[in-house]
């Protein structure tokens, strides 16, 4: 395998802010071979633009997106797993497993090895233990001759069972989203020999102008035009090079996103002693954990009685439909908030005045307001079709079907969406 000799290069790439990470090896008959088999492949682009509500695309801002839906496949709307959080949902994705089977049961999570797990904790970010219960795609491209490449994407800074894309980047919020697009067609540009097959592109500003401003404010409009100027920056670029009619585009989001006004908060602290639990987490999806020498069956008894604005089970009870509790970082008991309420504590509150999130996300994934986007537009797909609403985790065997490798063991079902290609490529593919 090419793995066996590889060795990290650090490079800048023009137009694009710091560092690219890539895997080389030495030529041998094996990466010839592979080298002809990336050549032959059309190349499949996933691309999130974080927050993306379903409903979004009727607000007439998105116009490179609509021009792409027109002559492609647009989907009413598509049901992120639970919870329908940020890292959950980008695993499900390249992974096609519901979080309870990635191990990406939140944000924010408790492993009883590893410890602790944060969006903001980069040494766990990129720490493999904590993403290899899954296989994302672009390892499993990797194994079968083709290259893949990540512009950000949860779990391509870490070595996953030893694996890396053949080019990723760390996170940094501070790279723009035309430098993102640029990073893209830099790689695309590449001899098709050693182009990447597989590339996931990212976006975010339009989650951020969300839970700062709230998904129906003026800012969120402007993130959507933003984004969707990058993505005719993108567009272009692709047309330039003669690729956009022979490269697959898959344009998703990893939920939606709900107003919570600043006043609509469950105080947990004044439902059970805090001191008596160990809190794992807080907000939309909070968590606790039983703490020694503390009745945690009577606090759970407790909550699990009706409350005011959100749900709590014990998770060996919580409802099937959510596919989630027998991962053993599922808190063992878990609520969750009704759509536009936050489950926080008074000295959080004190502490963050005037500075609560007015948009939020984690609830119920079939609820409206978390469905998300789903386009896609290139040779594979037909032209000009609406299609159903479909869960996420359908989106990991569709592209390694387009990829032509075989998927990994995966909660998606790909005969449900095959029904958005064209007759010729819905052929199985081995």
């Amino acid at each position: 395998m090419k793995w066996l000799s590889r060795f990290l290069l650090c490079s800048f790439i023009a137009l694009s802010a710091g560092c690219v990470f890539l895997h080389t090896t030495s030529t041998s008959p094996a990466t010839a071979a592979q080298q002809a088999k990336a050549a032959s492949t059309t190349p499949l682009l996933l691309i999130s633009i974080d927050a993306y509500r379903a409903d979004y695309i009727n607000r007439g801002l998105s116009p490179t997106l609509q021009a792409l839906a027109a002559t492609g496949v647009h989907a009413d709307s598509m049901q992120p797993a639970f919870p329908s959080l940020t890292f959950p949902n980008h695993y499900a994705a390249v992974t096609g497993l519901v979080p309870d089977h990635s191990g990406i049961v939140n944000n924010t999570m408790v492993d009883p090895e590893l410890g602790k797990f944060s969006l903001s904790d980069r040494k766990a970010v990129s720490n493999g233990l904590w993403w290899d219960e899954g296989t994302p795609l672009w390892e499993t491209a990797d194994a079968h001759g083709l290259r893949s490449a990540t512009m950000f994407w949860p779990g391509s800074e870490a070595d996953i069972q030893g694996y890396h894309p053949d080019f990723w980047k760390p996170y940094d919020g501070k790279v723009t989203a035309d430098q993102r697009v640029d990073q893209v067609l830099a790689w695309l540009d590449l001899p098709p020999g050693q182009r990447p097959s597989f590339i996931t592109l990212y976006f975010d500003a339009v989650d951020h102008a969300g839970h700062e401003h709230g998904p129906d404010s003026p800012q969120v409009n402007q993130a959507l035009r933003d984004t969707d100027a990058a993505m005719s920056r993108l567009v272009d670029g692709l047309r330039q090079r003669n690729l956009l009619d022979h490269i697959n585009i898959i344009v998703i989001a990893d939920h939606g996103m709900a107003t919570v006004p600043p006043e609509n908060n469950v105080l947990i602290d004044k439902l059970i002693p805090l001191k008596d639990v160990d809190t794992v987490s807080l907000g939309v999806l909070a968590g606790f954990n039983p703490k020694r020498k503390h009745d945690f069956n009577a606090i759970e008894e407790q909550l699990e009685q009706p409350q005011q604005h959100m749900h709590c089970w014990d998770k060996t009870r919580v409802p099937k439909r959510f596919n989630y509790g027998a991962n053993a970082r599922v808190p063992q008991l878990i609520c969750l908030a009704d759509v536009g309420w936050r489950i926080t504590t008074e000295d959080y509150l004190a502490k963050h005045k005037g500075k609560l999130s007015i948009g939020e996300h984690g609830y119920d994934n079939a609820d409206p307001l978390m469905q998300a986007l789903f386009v896609a537009h290139g040779p594979a797909f037909q032209s000009g079709i609406r299609f159903h609403n479909f869960p996420i985790v359908d989106v990991y065997p569709l592209m390694a079907h387009l990829l032509g490798v075989p998927a990994n063991f995966n909660d998606g079902h790909v005969e449900d969406v095959q029904g958005m290609l064209k007759p010729e490529a819905t052929a199985t593919t081995q």
